[in-house]
């Protein structure tokens, strides 16, 4: 029997729980930005101060819906679907995976635009949830690389 396969599966295992960790790392900052928002107060940001501009910012709404609640709502999918890729090995969860990476990427590079050139402030937790998903994503893209080619 060859070694190979058992390594495939060893970076595959490594490979799924680094994307559920970074689902639920995700769920977590959305989770503490949308419990701030919805009881009124402002999220613990350090000396920049950029996390109150940027919640205060007509951007900090979307149809009337606090972002924080989609990003919330999408890190929840996300980590059942990295979770069940990592559990099951179902391709279809990591194929979901990559597609949320793709959107989830879309969205918080408007944000980012939008912290940068038009609030002009920088939130430190949105910035952290971003980098969340674009390593996510990233991931995902590895994952199924890999999945592919064998």
């Amino acid at each position: 029997m060859s070694a190979a396969p058992a390594v495939a599966s060893q970076r595959a295992s490594r490979l799924g729980l680094a994307l559920v960790v970074l689902a639920v790392i995700g769920l977590a900052i959305a989770g503490y930005l949308l419990a701030v928002r919805l009881a009124g107060g402002v999220p613990a940001c350090g000396p920049s101060g950029g996390c109150e501009t940027v919640q205060s910012s007509e951007y900090s709404e979307l149809f009337g819906i606090p972002v924080a609640a989609y990003g919330l709502a999408y890190s929840a999918v996300l980590s059942a679907a990295t979770l069940y890729w990592w559990r099951r090995g179902d391709r279809r969860a990591l194929m979901a995976a990559y597609g949320l990476g793709i959107l989830g990427s879309l969205f918080v590079a408007y944000l980012t635009y939008l912290e940068l050139f038009v609030i002009k402030a920088i939130c430190t937790w949105c910035a952290a949830y971003a980098i969340t998903v674009v390593i996510g994503f990233i991931l995902a893209a590895v994952g199924l690389r890999r999945a592919s080619s064998s």
